[in-house]
């Protein structure tokens, strides 16, 4: 069995992290990708993803990631609907979805604002 050191962990963290902001920007653009993070509207969704980044990189994984999914989630909640639109097609996913306790759930999180721009 392996075993991965703490340290691994944080750095494989931080690997995503940047993947998935240099990813982001490769998709809309580096201008895009600027503008979508410090829009005025979500500059509290960005503090906490940011926030949650450097609390992975200063050594407490769990708690940076915490913090850093909560940003995520109010950053991209006006996507959500679209993105369970399309995974309710899935087959087993569909099902599931359409479970009432699941299907309330999803939208409670994924109530739209009306500011989903990238």
């Amino acid at each position: 069995m392996i075993s991965i050191s703490d340290t691994q962990k944080i750095g494989l963290l931080a690997v995503g992290n940047l993947l998935f902001i240099s990813g982001l920007a490769f998709i809309i653009g580096i201008e895009r990708t600027f503008w979508f993070f410090f829009q005025r509207h979500k500059l509290k969704a960005s503090s906490a993803f940011f926030i949650g980044i450097f609390i992975v990189l200063f050594g407490w994984p769990m708690v940076g990631m915490v913090v850093e999914s909560y940003g995520f989630l109010l950053l991209f909640r006006g996507f959500i609907p679209a993105t369970v639109a399309f995974l309710s097609r899935v087959p087993v996913l569909g099902f599931v979805l359409n479970l009432p306790l699941v299907r309330t759930v999803v939208r409670q999180i994924g109530t739209d604002t009306g500011r989903n721009n990238v």
